[in-house]
This record gives C-alpha cells, sequence and structure tokens, in this order.
C-alpha cells in the first residue's frame, strides 16, 4: 500500500491521541516533579524516592494495566451501539479497579519490611519507609480514577482524562512547594511532603472525574441503575480474562525498569540516582507512544465491533508508523542533550556533594545515549500492543512480553551491570535487548493474526 493509505489518518490518531498524552504526561510529571524537587535535597534523597518508588510502579502497572481491559471492551460496545453492555461494563470495571486499588495497597504495606533486605545503602532505606507508605496509600485513589478514565477513553472522550491529570499535576506541584520546604503554618517536611503532595492530588483528580463524567447528559445513562447486587459473574469473569493479562503485560515492563533500579541501588547511590534521572526523562518521552497506544485500542476496538478487519489493520499501521517517528524525534534530542539533561535534576549550587553530583551526571549522560536507542523500540512495542488489546488478544502476547523481558532482557542486565566494568550501562543495555525482542515478535503477531482474520471475513 502506498504511504499516503497511512499518514491520512494521521488527523484522526492525534486527535484522539493528544489529549490522552497530555494527561498521561501530568500524570507522569507527578513523579519527574518529586524526582526534580527531592534531588535538590541530595542523592540520597532522590535514591530513596527512587526506591519507595519502584515499589509502587509494580503495583501501579498491575492497575493500570488491569484496568486497560475496560476501553476496548467499551469500544467494542459503541462500535455495536450498545448501551447496555457499556453500562454493564462501566460498572464491573468500577468495583473491580475499587478492590483492586486496596488491595495494591495493602499488599505493597505488608511487603515493606522487604526493603532491608533488598542490598541498598543503609541511609537510602531509613528515608524511603515512610515515604513508601504514603505513596502506596495514592494508589487507592489512582486505580479507581483509571476505572473512570478508561471508560471515558473508550467512549473517545479523551479530554476528560487529560482535564483531570493536569489539575493533579498543578494541585500536585503546589503542595510539593508548600510540604517540602514549608510555607506558611507549614512546617518543612522534606521529601515526606512530596508523598503528601502526590496523595491529596490524586484524591482531587479522582473527584474531579467522576464529577465531571456524571454532570454530562452524555454519559448520565450510564450511571444509572449501579448497584452491587447487579455485578455478575459473566461480565467479571470476562473483564479480569482481559484485564489479568494486560496487567502482566505491563509488570513485565514496569518490573523489568524497576529491577533496573534495584541493581543499579547495589552498584552504589550514585548509580541509582543516575539510573532515576534516565528512567524519567525516557518514562517522560515514553508517554507519547502510551497516548498513541490508547487511540490504537480504541480504533481498533471500534473496528473489531464493526467486523471491518481490512480497515483495522490500516489504522493499527498508521499509528505504528507515527510511533516510529515520534520516537525517532526524542532519540535525536537524547543524543544532543545528554551531557545537559541530568544536570535538570541535581543541585549545581550544593558545593559539599560536587563530587557526587559530578559522578551522577557522567553516569547518567550514557545511560541516556542507550535510552535513545531504544526509544523506537519501546514506541513499537508499546503501541503494538494497544493494537492487539484492541483485538481483545492479550494471551500470546502476555507471553511474549514475559519471554522478551525477563529471559532475554534482565539477564543480560545482571550479567552486564554486576560482573562487567559497564556496570549501569550494562544494565540499560539488557533492557534495549529486551524491549527489542518485545517490539519484533509483537509485531509478528498482530501481522500473523490481522491476515487471519481478513481472510476469515473475505
Amino acid at each position: 500500500m502506498k504511504l499516503s493509505v497511512y499518514t491520512r489518518e494521521f488527523k484522526e490518531n492525534i486527535k484522539l491521541a493528544y489529549p490522552i498524552i497530555l494527561g498521561m504526561l501530568g500524570h507522569t510529571l507527578v513523579g519527574i516533579v518529586d524526582n526534580v524537587m527531592v534531588g535538590k535535597l541530595g542523592p540520597t534523597e532522590l535514591a530513596a524516592v527512587s526506591l519507595a518508588n519502584s515499589f509502587v510502579f509494580i503495583a501501579m502497572s498491575l492497575g493500570i494495566g488491569f484496568s486497560t481491559a475496560i476501553t476496548p471492551l467499551i469500544a467494542e460496545a459503541d462500535g455495536e451501539n450498545s448501551l447496555v453492555k457499556g453500562r454493564s461494563v462501566f460498572h464491573h470495571g468500577l468495583v473491580l479497579c475499587t478492590a483492586l486499588g486496596l488491595s495494591l495497597f495493602g499488599i505493597i504495606f505488608l511487603a515493606k519490611p522487604l526493603i532491608a533486605h533488598m542490598g541498598q545503602p543503609q541511609e537510602v532505606v531509613d528515608l524511603a519507609k515512610p515515604f513508601l507508605d504514603l505513596v502506596a496509600f495514592s494508589l487507592i485513589p489512582l486505580i479507581i480514577f483509571q476505572g473512570y478514565k478508561q471508560f471515558a477513553d473508550g467512549k473517545s472522550e479523551t479530554k476528560y482524562g487529560m482535564w483531570a491529570n493536569l489539575l493533579c499535576n498543578v494541585v500536585h506541584i503546589i503542595l510539593n512547594v508548600i510540604f517540602i520546604y514549608g510555607f506558611w503554618i507549614f512546617p518543612k517536611m522534606g521529601m515526606l511532603g512530596a508523598a503528601v503532595g502526590t496523595v491529596i492530588s490524586r484524591f482531587v483528580m479522582l473527584v474531579f472525574m467522576h464529577f465531571a463524567l456524571k454532570s454530562k447528559a452524555k454519559f448520565q445513562p450510564y450511571f444509572d441503575g449501579f448497584s452491587l447486587k447487579g455485578i455478575g459473574k459473566a461480565m467479571t469473569k470476562k473483564i479480569i480474562s482481559l484485564g489479568l493479562p494486560s496487567a502482566l503485560q505491563m509488570f513485565f515492563e514496569v518490573a523489568l525498569f524497576t529491577g533496573a533500579v534495584w541493581l543499579s541501588g547495589s552498584i552504589g547511590t550514585t548509580s541509582q540516582a543516575a539510573n532515576q534521572i534516565a528512567l524519567s526523562l525516557a518514562t517522560f518521552t515514553f508517554m507519547f507512544v502510551s497516548g498513541l497506544s490508547v487511540a490504537g485500542m480504541v480504533r481498533v476496538g471500534n473496528q473489531k465491533g464493526i467486523n471491518d478487519y481490512i480497515k483495522l489493520r490500516i489504522v493499527a499501521r498508521s499509528i505504528f508508523l507515527l510511533a516510529i517517528m515520534v520516537q525517532g524525534f526524542f532519540g535525536l534530542m537524547f543524543v544532543i542533550f545528554h551531557n545537559y539533561l541530568p544536570e535538570l535534576f541535581l543541585n549545581a549550587e550544593n558545593t559539599i556533594r560536587l563530587h557526587d553530583n559530578s559522578e551522577v551526571v557522567a553516569i547518567a549522560s550514557k545511560l541516556i545515549l542507550i535510552a535513545a536507542v531504544f526509544q523506537i523500540s519501546d514506541g513499537v512495542q508499546v503501541v503494538v500492543l494497544g493494537a492487539l488489546r484492541g483485538l481483545q488478544d492479550v494471551k500470546i502476547p502476555m507471553y511474549i512480553t514475559f519471554v522478551a523481558y525477563w529471559i532475554i532482557g534482565f539477564p543480560i542486565s545482571i550479567y552486564l551491570g554486576l560482573y562487567t566494568e559497564l556496570k549501569a550501562t550494562g544494565i540499560w543495555i539488557g533492557l534495549l535487548s529486551g524491549l527489542t525482542v518485545a517490539a519484533l515478535f509483537l509485531y509478528l503477531r498482530f501481522n500473523n493474526l490481522t491476515k487471519k482474520l481478513i481472510q476469515h471475513n473475505l
């Protein structure tokens, strides 16, 4: 097919994706703002936030991954023009997300003692524990919010999540200034202040999303008739059958990067701080293709609902192409500015820690170069996963991501990071390997599956 067949879909892709991207950037900025503000306190504090967040990110990946099951089901119901089916998915999704948010908080709270047995510097562990309690609690409103957001996304109304996340960020930044550094009657809380700001801002985000959707005539019919007695086994089982593999897909990737945090911490505080800087930047750019992934999931779900698999394949490939272009641009920016970006996260005026800061910058600049290379692989794997979720194909992709990240990627990270002179750089070479294998085999899965679907419907 001609390139124009795919590029003419860009406008619709971007229209659907840009609010999701802005919302995700807002969500990611919560962590980046914490890193920047806490980083000004010193490398030890930054490493502690990194360690605590590594636990939370694992739980968050499970919650957000599970909630993505709601979007393709809503998109399919929307394509079928079925209010009854859409309302059932919405109600069941909210109940399951609430239960999951509470469960994830409880699991992290009980697992907290494990931090002391992970080979991390003791001063980092001592600072991380109280921070972890608060940030883990913020998972409850966050996962419930995801239930609302995935529903709205599935209805192709992506701006609500964007505004909610942006509001969350504004509130979060204001509260961070107040609680981290102290303001008026509020005492200086240091890094704990960042955790307090995260909790409050995420509750604000949830409340806003609920009333924003409920107040719109388009969504009011979906809120009618909600009752726990109406929650049945069939729809619960359907959402779980899609949500659990999707959660594990996201878990395998996030856990891979979390493993990189732990490996870096075992090398030293400066390596862990450098890893967190590079990871923050890579996560920021990843949000752009994550937005495209959700757009792909919605549009593929719509096409599945009307059984137009030829158009489905064109739509998906147009999103793959757009993702490669976006990530290629960011990769170029990383190469050009790799020596300057780490300085944004450190206090250059802190002469006491000048040596540590210089070491962090030197390590981080090398990691950013590797991150520049795997931008393409990371972008391709996430948008193809989105398309496969739109097709409600989640089990085989789950196995692909497990093998790519944990049978191939992480062992390479362990060997190169701990047993060669590459250290932190070697850890990131392992990340690159896992992402590249995932991108290749996920695309092959999508290509073969859609070919069969087209042939079956001829």
